[in-house]
């Protein structure tokens, strides 16, 4: 259903069941006061969590050998020494 469709509230209050049915097959429907769209109901995107699989990188992450080496003028600014 491509078909988006614009209900008054009182509309949407009077025939909730009916609109979310609608929304529920896959309708966009916007939601109006006074003429002016205030909401919209559509059905809620199907997104999977992303699955975390432990251990899925190992071996692929490499540390640079001066990894937990400080420069020397930062190691000094550090520690307050000019």
């Amino acid at each position: 259903m491509d078909e988006v469709k614009q209900v008054g509230v009182r509309e949407l209050r009077g025939n909730m069941t009916g609109y979310l049915r609608q929304a529920r097959q896959g309708a966009r429907i916007l939601i109006t006061s006074h003429g002016e769209v205030v909401a919209e109901l559509h059905p809620p995107a199907r997104t999977e969590p992303a699955r975390r699989v432990p251990g899925a990188l190992r071996g692929q992450i490499r540390m640079a050998p001066d990894f937990d080496a400080l420069p020397p003028d930062v190691l000094a600014a550090m520690e307050g020494e000019a």
